[in-house]
């Protein structure tokens, strides 16, 4: 670590910028780990506070700090994972990751509510609302070896030091993980075209057209929505085109003071339905060949902190 600067002289410590220089790093790894911003943030500060519990030589015999922050927050996260399955069988309903906003949302002229989450978190195909549901249907282990291996490119000999398990070990661990991972099917539809889909969704949703409803969601579609035992939403996924169509329809939209705004969530065209100013859904859709195949509301007040507006 670089020595720190003379004190009295009011120049920064360059070794203190190296260190919180890594804070990004840490959440978007946290994140992709437990599919929560606010828990990810707590295990940045836990590992911070691992640092800096430490004596300066201690920090100086350390050769890669970068390497040993993300050892201990991975460690931090495999320990969250295996404590939040036993979290999971007390909440109320189905459990959705936290949907992150995006600085510049696809609709024209409108930008998100709240940038700081997308300064933290890099939106890419790795946080998309799907890809994180299918990586919480993994064993904490595989998911630490899966995301630190495939998504950050660690090798098996770092993900073996962090897992506790020998690098073969790691290789099968991922190598299950990737089997586990349905293989997404082939979509070659551009951002624009699925918000175009997203957006018709809306329409049709607020018109309560069932038929273009129907139209728009694949056959197999299902809706699964969050609340957390705090909001109203439903106990089980819907299943079934026509009876997402139908749950839908029934629902109030903006005829019962409920806005509807298209957004980014977690990178991919979304929707946000807000009452009085305040959000209180934030829906992403998994859409392959201009159908949708599932729809994700998190209705749970404590998942939405990140879209209130200032």
């Amino acid at each position: 670590m670089t020595a720190t600067s003379e004190p009295g002289h009011g120049r920064p410590d360059p070794g203190l910028s190296a260190i919180i220089s890594e804070r990004r790093q840490l959440t978007n790894l946290a994140y992709r780990l437990l599919g929560s911003l606010a828990d990810a943030e707590d295990v940045v500060q836990e590992t911070y506070a691992r640092w800096y519990a430490m004596s300066p030589r201690q920090q100086e015999d350390i050769d890669s700090p970068g390497a040993w922050l993300t050892t201990v927050a991975s460690r931090i996260c495999l320990d969250l994972l295996g404590s939040a399955r036993l979290r999971r069988e007390r909440y109320v309903g189905e459990w959705i990751p936290e949907p992150l906003p995006d600085r510049s949302e696809w609709i024209s002229g409108r930008s998100a509510g709240v940038a700081d989450p997308a300064d933290r978190v890099t939106l890419d195909e790795s946080v998309s609302m799907a890809f994180l549901v299918v990586l919480d249907a993994l064993t904490p282990a595989e998911r630490v070896a899966f995301v630190l291996h495939d998504v950050f490119r660690y090798p098996f000999a770092d993900v073996a030091a962090i897992v506790g398990r020998t690098p073969a070990a790691c290789r099968q661990l991922a190598s299950s993980a990737r089997r586990r991972i349905r293989a997404p099917r082939p979509d070659t539809a551009s951002s624009a075209r699925r918000a175009d889909v997203v957006r018709a969704f809306k329409r049709a949703w607020e018109a309560k057209d069932i038929d273009a409803l129907i139209g728009l969601l694949a056959p197999d579609a299902t809706a699964t929505g969050d609340g957390g035992g705090l909001v109203t939403a439903a106990p089980h996924p819907v299943e079934g085109a026509e009876q997402v169509a139908r749950f839908f329809v029934d629902r109030p939209t903006a005829a019962a003071g409920v806005t509807l705004l298209e957004c980014a969530v977690n990178g991919q065209p979304g929707l946000v339905a807000r009452l009085d100013g305040v959000t209180v859904s934030v829906m992403a859709f998994d859409i392959t060949g201009g159908r949708i195949d599932h729809v994700w509301a998190v209705l749970n007040p404590d998942k939405l902190r990140s879209w209130t507006t200032g």
